[in-house]
């Protein structure tokens, strides 16, 4: 099948003539092969290649890497090397791996591996669309390899196994999560017998490490329209096996003829809605996890309703245990998440005349830097599909930013720390370390919250004088005073 102009353009480029002179020279055949050409054909940026060799991909990597000039990664272990182009527009880098054909054991997908021929590692690929090459040669007469028709797939907008699904997945069940994610990215339907095969095969899932499972729900979470892939999950009773928290949200219920909304839906929409204004990740992670607790919070109190109270303080607590399991960093990135998670109601009740600065000024101390990224959790929050109640929530959110505008601009809360320490308090009188010291801290940090005093190291000071005093402490040095 005959290649379109913009593969041409990249295949006429001079790496690529070199990499055809190269093999030419070692006697080897050289294909490129997978995700770049399919992502080129419909026109998605693709920074890096494959090229599968019928020999040693290692020895043609390097002796392309040598004529280019380029930084050679070669990793000996798994039969790969990388070459790196420095400064180039079209590709960033470019892995080289001998031919293999493979087979498998029941309880693992590590495969068993032996050179092959470009026909064995097309049979081994994942998905149609996945198995096209183009072999590179120095005639130039390039021509796209497809001999499971992942063109048609590709115009047809189709996921599909080039072979049976069900050996396919069950010999890598990573594969069902790179089918859903793949059908997440591109937009494309999965072929009914594919997902019937995902569903069948679903709980092999078992055998993969969380970290693999992480980064496939990651570059789902990523997508321009996550919901989606969120969905395949949920249809095929993968989301049950890896996020049974998420699928609990999954519950609408009528009393006495009131009812709650879905929130498992409502996530997946606070989900996308988020997704217009951010690429950060666990930014993304904060509006799928905002209300992961309204699963064990829900109760229905009569002549009420549905409550879910304390779900938002439940959830900042669940959001530990979630990244564990997941295998998602346990550091500043987690707090990020807990952070956002347990203060996203916090704003809405801000927008009442009759709220306090001293309220303002607490959410900016507790939010810090983030309460940028709160906010915008907070207007993604909005689902009620009665257009005029959205208009006003928005509206009251514009409110509750101009508030916080004011009270940082006068106060400079933000990332505020009090203005004396635990130090200067010991050495003011005298004392040890001890949990004095923190109930004087938080007497000074709340009397400038409450508006009490300024925020600054002279009523700071005088306060805490005036508070040591009356509980009997000295004042040991009063050289500043």
């Amino acid at each position: 099948m005959k290649m379109n102009n913009e593969i041409h353009h990249h295949l006429s480029q001079s790496y690529i003539r070199q990499i055809a002179i190269e093999a030419d020279q070692l006697n080897l055949r050289v294909f490129v092969i997978g995700g770049w050409v399919r992502d080129i054909i419909i026109g998605r940026d693709s920074k890096d290649m494959d090229f599968v060799v019928e020999g040693s991909g290692i020895e043609l990597a390097s002796k392309v890497a040598k004529s280019l000039d380029a930084h050679l990664a070669v990793f000996k272990n798994f039969g790969t090397a990388m070459v790196k182009l420095p400064n180039n527009d079209l590709v960033q880098e470019m892995e080289f791996v001998g031919a293999r054909k493979e087979s498998y054991r029941r309880g693992s997908r590590n495969p068993i591996v032996e050179d092959g021929t470009i026909e064995d590692d097309q049979d081994r690929r994942d998905f149609t669309i996945n198995a096209m090459a183009i072999e590179i040669s120095i005639e130039q007469g390039h021509q796209i390899i497809d001999p499971f028709g992942g063109l048609n797939d590709l115009e047809r907008k189709i996921i599909k196994t080039p072979l049976d699904p069900d050996i396919t997945f069950s010999d890598d069940p990573l594969r069902i999560m790179r089918a859903i994610r793949f059908a997440c990215q591109l937009g494309f339907t999965i072929e009914e017998e594919t997902f019937a095969a995902i569903c069948r095969n679903k709980k092999r899932i078992e055998i993969i490490s969380m970290e693999r499972i992480t980064d496939e729900l990651n570059k789902i979470i990523l997508s321009e329209k996550p919901s989606y892939g969120f969905k395949l999950l949920f249809d095929s009773g993968l989301l049950k096996i890896i996020f049974p928290e998420l699928v609990a949200l999954q519950v609408k219920e009528t009393i006495d003829g009131k009812s709650h909304k879905d929130n498992f839906y409502h996530t997946l929409e606070v989900l996308d809605n988020i997704c217009p204004y951010t690429d950060n990740l666990y930014l993304r992670w904060a509006a799928l996890l905002h209300d992961i607790a309204k699963a064990p919070t829900r109760r229905f109190v009569p002549g009420m309703g549905w409550t879910f109270h304390g779900h938002e303080h439940l959830g900042g607590k669940m959001v530990p245990r979630i990244f564990t399991r997941f295998k998602l960093p346990m550091n500043e990135k987690m707090r990020y998440v807990q952070k956002l998670v347990r203060l996203h109601l916090r704003p809405i009740v801000l927008v009442e005349d009759t709220v306090s600065d001293s309220a303002v000024r607490r959410l900016l101390f507790e939010a810090g830097d983030d309460v940028d990224d709160l906010m915008t959790l907070c207007h993604a929050d909005i689902t009620s599909k009665n257009e005029r109640k959205v208009k006003q929530y928005h509206r009251n959110f514009k409110l509750v930013k101009l508030k916080l505008i004011e009270i940082e601009k006068k106060d400079q809360l933000r990332n505020w720390q009090p203005p004396i320490d635990g130090a200067e308090i010991m050495t003011l009188f005298g004392i040890e370390p001890s949990q004095l010291i923190g109930d004087l801290k938080k007497i000074i940090r709340e009397a400038i919250l409450d508006g009490e005093i300024e925020n600054s190291h002279e009523a700071a000071l005088s306060l805490l004088i005036e508070t040591g005093t009356k509980m009997g402490l000295k004042v040991l040095q009063d050289d500043n005073l």
